[in-house]
């Protein structure tokens, strides 16, 4: 059996990569860290998005754990071109699972890449790990395990925000493990 922490980071100051954590943001990291101490996990593997990583560090640090970095948990960028109508356009995303726009990837491809960056880490045999990434991305993930999970669930995330999917065999369940109102 695994078990997977899904984790969407904590609140930054936008959305470009480098966007750093805000005061209440680094709050939630310490929140986190506290949450997750209290789990038995076994790696870290986060987005390359600085927001990202700043909200697993503290728990990191704590646990004495590496972060492992890696590209294809970096948010799905939706279109190259700025959209004023991109809530509609993300809600057709979740429907058309083929549909991209100029310079985006459709939700078919960011799902792919996501899932292939859990297989890696499920081969490694680790029996409960920690993924951090971003909204959309993780909506997608989640997705991948159960249906269920789309533009609603999405709308739904806080800043941080924490799924435990389980896995038994070809058996999974997802379940939000993620509690504190100072979160939301």
């Amino acid at each position: 059996m695994k078990r997977l922490y899904i984790v969407r980071h904590c609140s930054a100051t936008g959305q470009a990569a480098d966007a750093p954590l805000t005061n209440a943001g680094r709050e939630q990291a310490n929140l986190l860290s506290d949450f997750l101490a209290e789990q038995e996990i076994d790696a870290i593997l986060s987005s390359p998005f600085v927001r990202a990583i700043q909200s697993i560090e503290p728990f990191a640090k704590r646990a004495n754990l590496h972060v492992q970095v890696d590209e294809r948990l970096a948010e799905r960028v939706l279109s190259s071109e700025p959209m004023e109508n991109w809530l509609d356009c993300l809600q057709q995303t979740f429907s058309d699972f083929e549909l991209a726009f100029d310079g985006g990837e459709s939700s078919g491809q960011a799902t792919n890449r996501a899932v292939a960056a859990l297989g890696e880490l499920f081969a490694l045999n680790q029996r409960s790990a920690v993924v951090v990434t971003h909204g959309n991305l993780m909506t997608l993930l989640l997705r991948h395990f159960d249906e269920r999970f789309g533009f609603e669930a999405w709308a739904a995330l806080t800043n941080p925000d924490v799924y435990l999917v389980t896995v038994n065999g070809s058996e999974s369940t997802v379940e939000r493990v993620w509690g504190h109102s100072e979160g939301r």
